[in-house]
């Protein structure tokens, strides 16, 4: 099989590898479709050289022993744009920020901060907070903010910020939709968890109950004042029953997280399925596997807002299909 090895640029090398076997409770997938994400060229930036590829969208090769649900010729199709930015948000708002879940979805009003609204988890996070009655959002964004408007229900209260008139205005801007909201902002997914984002929510963050959640691993937030919980969530935590972070501690939840993403994706690929769930828009580079260098170029660049990157593996020279 060929795959792309990722390493610092971001620069990339197609290689040839052995199909891996499938594990005992694994599935062994070929790629159809591979989607991108930032954190592609970021881990590469750490001096690593791997495939940092994991959204895919493909069909099923073999299946370990202990696989019941999925057989060779099952179609994989929850798609290359989905998995790992949704369960993320997911891990998100619920192990991490505990909102309520959309089967028992919020009664009351419930300011949620959404920095970074028109990325793929942003977005997401957006369609989970509406299945679980969470409003008013109050989402940031800037080139993808049209994007943003078709997600959120004005009607409840959401709004859409623009960061790009700076941060001194749109810190007054969030003062001021969480006083015509209530006056209290307890919950924050910092999706982006830079550039001043978090720096930004602590100014309007409630000092005594307030949460936030980051999403970029190798960073330690002291400045984050003190009395605000915060937390990192990471969709790698699927594979793990608990974690080290702090804040899943406090929680006492019952679930594990492996428990968790076993029911949300289950969840999300029934919404898919009758259609109250949406993939996020994407745009497909020429060439398969040649053209990645180029997606994560651009990712890196802040040159792609509001839709993913994705390279379909049969435009690849050399790949048979």
């Amino acid at each position: 099989m060929k795959e792309v090895i990722v390493s610092k640029g971001p620069k990339c090398k197609i290689v040839d590898s052995p199909i891996p076997q499938a594990g005992h409770n694994q599935v062994l997938i070929k790629v159809v479709v591979s989607g991108s994400n930032p954190k592609d060229w970021k881990r590469a930036e750490t001096g690593a050289e791997l495939n940092t590829g994991d959204d895919i969208a493909g069909i099923v090769h073999r299946v370990g022993l202990n696989v019941v649900e999925f057989k060779p010729g099952d179609r994989v199709v929850k798609g290359a744009t989905i998995p790992l930015a949704a369960m993320t948000a997911a891990y998100g708002l619920y192990q991490r920020l505990q909102l309520p879940l959309p089967w028992h979805p919020a009664t009351t009003p419930t300011p949620l901060i959404i920095y970074g609204a028109a990325g793929a988890v942003g977005s997401f996070a957006i369609q989970l907070a509406q299945l679980s009655n969470i409003h008013p959002l109050i989402c940031i964004a800037g080139n993808g903010i049209p994007h943003v408007e078709s997600l959120i229900s004005s009607s409840k209260g959401d709004v859409v910020l623009d960061y790009r008139a700076g941060n001194e205005q749109l810190v007054q801007k969030l003062k001021s939709v969480i006083a015509d909201a209530g006056g209290k902002a307890e919950y924050a997914f910092d999706c982006i968890s830079e550039h001043g984002s978090y720096q930004n929510i602590c100014q309007v963050l409630s000092r005594d109950t307030g949460r936030i959640t980051l999403v970029l691993p190798n960073k330690t937030y002291e400045d984050i004042p003190e009395g605000i919980e915060k937390s990192k969530t990471s969709v790698g935590a699927a594979h793990k029953d608990t974690d080290s972070d702090p804040w899943e501690k406090k929680t006492g939840s019952a679930a594990g997280n492996q428990e968790f993403a076993y029911v949300m994706f289950r969840f999300i690929g029934r919404g898919l399925q009758e259609g109250w769930f949406k993939g996020h828009p994407y745009e497909v580079v020429p060439g398969g596997l040649a053209g990645v260098e180029e997606g994560l170029t651009r990712l890196k660049a802040g040159k792609v807002s509001a839709k993913k990157l994705v390279f379909k593996i049969g435009d690849t020279e050399g790949v048979e299909t």
